[in-house]
């Protein structure tokens, strides 16, 4: 066993921690072994990966260091940036970004800061995140163009990235052969289409010989895929996946397939079944390096949804599940709402189907890195998660707080963030109905905003009930695409969980909930309730000394708070509202309706 400093080696790592390098350990090489006697941190393993990890785990736990073994739960743990190389004129510089501009580009050029950079992939690091996309999913005209003419572009935040043992993933689209190739057709099962993916796949590894793979959003929301030219969505990945298998890439392949032009008097459409039906007739078709890329719920983020069929019906199809720290229908960082816990349940459910672990970044250029201080808890579960998904969602909070934070702020601020997402819920979309915001940007209250749409998002409320009817009996037969047990517990109204009532089922606004009330009456008391919980946050908050977490973050803090509370208000009134408006059932407590 030899002693160690690799270059890497955190700035605030003493003598008190000793790294040791024994190539014959058996971890593997992010594996590592910690121990603590007489002062001194032992971290033993074969990598100077897996001497980086036990280096920042022995920071989280200074003092604390119990003998043990680590190795991560999943090889494969991502950080996927929806990052715009050049200004989007609608999405701007991050598409659903909520911290400012990107840490990677600038008004279509590099930044000029890569010392961030490398300070970002520091943090990622801590976490235990080992794979980064750089640019947004959705790849326009400008932005493909990084497979080709701006390679090195990428190699440079390749470099800086590999400092701390994180490989590049890179978007491209699926019509690169014909937008950046020349060819007439980017047709998966065309051998010069081919022969064009291996050519660019040989020039990115020539500049980054570790590159991770690529991303692909294809035949989704105007992205271009192989329906146009009448192949499956296993003949264009496999197509990609041949460039990259020679040199050991992956490729990550988005589920995110759905009819985004639907006629919403079509009741028989449903957006939820989508990804599904698209998908599971191809179990066992993909090739051995593709990766379908999973978003945790059936629709898109939202607040509450049970877990994606996808992910527990394609048995032989390598998987990764996807969730997202920008807060887009969570309250975009203007609002507290610690997102792990519900992650982690979905987590439970997959983690022995999944090889990797998927997070759409929060990050942005702010001095803060999410712009809500708050909101890098997030982040930081997601790593952790990601690296072990058994970890409680909790103790990562308190780990953090105490990581962050000095000790006389930690009560008030897990006070304010472990039911923090639970309290959205309470005074946003009820018992799973999601999609009551704004169209298009998506914050606020809009409770028919999408209900006429294009898009397939609908609570169907009318004068005698609320909810969408996905039962195999009388509905949409989405709850049939799970397998047992699962189908029969969403298919039945007596099984059916409280918390996803609305996504499975139309019940009349009197239907009795498992808790005992009406569906109006728990409407009308979690939305008054959710409200007075963010006026106590707020009142939490300003009840700690500035000076004690800072002036600047004490101010940034407590406006966001203020915002949080008048939007959560809003909601309350206009949910509250339409439904007294529907229903005409007064509130029993006979508090204020509109």
């Amino acid at each position: 066993m030899t002693a160690v400093h690799p270059a890497w080696l955190p700035r605030d790592v003493d003598d008190s921690i000793v790294l040791t390098r024994d190539p014959d350990c058996g971890l593997g090489e992010e594996g590592y072994t910690i121990a603590r006697a007489g002062g001194v941190t032992t971290v033993v393993a074969a990598g100077e990966p897996g001497l980086m990890y036990g280096a920042f785990h022995a920071l989280r736990l200074r003092g604390d260091c119990p003998a043990a073994t680590h190795r991560p739960a999943k090889a494969r743990r991502v950080m996927q940036h929806w990052d715009n190389v050049f200004v989007h004129p609608v999405m701007g510089q991050v598409e659903r970004g909520y911290s400012g501009g990107s840490v990677f580009w600038e008004d279509g050029a590099l930044t000029a800061d890569l010392d961030r950079v490398s300070d970002y992939a520091r943090l990622l690091a801590s976490t235990g995140i080992n794979l980064v996309s750089v640019n947004n999913v959705n790849v326009h005209a400008g932005e493909a163009r990084l497979l080709t003419d701006r390679l090195g572009e990428v190699a440079a935040l390749a470099a800086r990235l590999r400092q701390y043992h994180i490989r590049v993933l890179l978007s491209v689209s699926f019509a690169s052969p014909v937008t950046l190739g020349g060819l007439g057709t980017a047709d998966p099962c065309d051998p010069a289409v081919r022969a064009w993916w291996a050519g660019a796949a040989r020039r990115v590894y020539a500049v980054i010989p570790d590159f991770g793979g690529f991303v692909v959003k294809a035949d989704s929301e105007g992205q271009p895929g192989p329906f146009a030219y009448g192949r499956t969505h296993a003949d264009g990945a496999n197509a990609l996946a041949a460039a990259l298998a020679p040199f050991g890439g992956d490729v990550y392949w988005r589920a995110f397939v759905y009819n985004h032009r639907q006629d919403w008097r079509d009741r028989t459409t449903d957006r939820a079944r989508a990804a599904f039906d698209h998908f599971g007739p191809l179990d066992g078709q993909f090739a051995d390096n593709v990766i379908l890329q999973v978003k945790h719920g059936p629709i898109d983020f939202q607040t509450r949804e049970p877990v994606s069929p996808v992910l527990l019906g394609m048995a032989a199809t390598r998987l990764a599940v996807e969730f997202q720290a920008t807060q887009e229908y969570t309250g975009q960082q203007r609002h507290v709402c610690y997102l792990p816990p519900m992650w982690s349940p979905v987590l439970s459910a997959v983690a022995d189907r999944v090889d990797a672990v998927v997070t759409v970044s929060n990050v942005g250029e702010d001095p803060y890195w999410t712009g809500h201080p708050l909101a890098q808890a997030n982040l930081y579960a997601a790593g952790r998660l990601a690296w072990d998904p058994a970890l409680d969602p909790i103790a990562l909070l308190d780990e953090w707080i105490r990581l962050t934070f000095p000790a006389a702020a930690a009560d008030v601020l897990h006070a304010i963030m472990d039911s923090s997402w639970a309290v959205y819920e309470s005074y946003t979309a009820p018992l799973g109905v999601g999609f009551m915001v704004k169209p298009g940007h998506h914050y606020g209250p809009d409770v028919d905003g999408y209900e006429y749409s294009p898009w397939g998002t609908y609570h169907f409320a009318d004068r005698d009930g609320v909810g969408v009817d996905r039962s195999v009996a009388t509905g949409t037969g989405f709850s049939g695409q799970y397998p047992p047990p699962w189908s029969a517990r969403y298919e039945s109204l007596e099984t059916c969980p409280d918390e996803l009532l609305l996504f499975f089922h139309h019940v009349p606004y009197g239907h009795v909930l498992h808790s005992g009330v009406t569906v109006i009456q728990h409407i009308y008391d979690t939305h008054f309730a959710g409200a007075a919980a963010v006026t106590e946050m707020r009142r939490r908050w300003a009840s700690l000394p500035p000076a004690l977490v800072g002036e600047d973050l004490h101010a940034r803090v407590g406006e966001l708070l203020a915002e949080q509370e008048r939007s959560a208000v809003e909601w309350r009134d206009r949910i509250n509202t339409y439904f007294f408006r529907k229903s005409g059932v007064a509130d029993a407590l006979g508090r204020r309706l509109y």
